[in-house]
């Protein structure tokens, strides 16, 4: 079985993916990830995703290589990680009452021969009508800085919500599950065999 490398640094990603019990080792992608101008979120994290795998494919060249990227679109504009608590402030108060796509690519690299499988996944949060208060009691509590739509849904993010749809609940948190299993099993590896 080829040895597999996240392509990440998050620690969610991480979590997610030792879900499939495979063995598998992280590594630091080297990617610009500034966004061309105009381009749909669809394509953005596609791109990145695929980007992020590849900068490792020479370091890790007979491997198959996972990468991942996220965006949340409110109002048609691409929203990415608050990283400041003023900016999670101005995040919510845009989601609330509405609802937030959020668009996670994933790619599969075989860096044996280069081949390169690449999607997209979208999950939508209904967000419930949020008051300024609750806004700062969750912000102060959880701290989701580095959370893209400024909330964690596997903690208290989910008392923001009032109803999640998509194929997959990890997407929402950035690992698209189902989908990464399906392409594993193209390659040769089943996580159940």
């Amino acid at each position: 079985m080829p040895q597999l490398v996240l392509a990440s640094t998050s620690s969610y990603r991480r979590a997610l993916l030792e879900k499939l019990q495979l063995p598998f080792i992280t590594a630091i992608p080297q990617t610009d990830e500034t966004p061309m101008p105009n381009e749909a979120a669809d394509i953005l994290v596609q791109r990145l995703a695929c980007s992020k795998a590849r900068s490792l494919a020479e370091r890790y060249p007979q491997h198959l290589i996972i990468g991942s990227d996220q965006v949340c679109v409110i109002d048609g504009k691409i929203t990415g990680k608050p990283h400041t608590y003023e900016n999670a402030v101005k995040q919510l108060q845009q989601a609330s009452g509405r609802c937030v796509t959020f668009y996670t690519g994933l790619a599969l690299l075989d860096s044996t021969n280069n081949r390169i499988n690449g999607i997209c996944e979208t999950f939508d949060v209904y967000f419930r009508t949020l008051t300024d208060a609750e806004i700062d009691g969750y912000l102060t509590r959880e701290q989701p800085w580095n959370c893209a739509g400024s909330f964690k849904s596997e903690g208290l993010g989910i008392t923001l919500f009032e109803r999640l749809t998509g194929r997959d609940p990890n997407t929402l948190v950035g690992l698209p599950l189902i989908a990464l299993n399906q392409m594993l099993i193209e390659q040769g590896v089943n996580p159940l065999l």
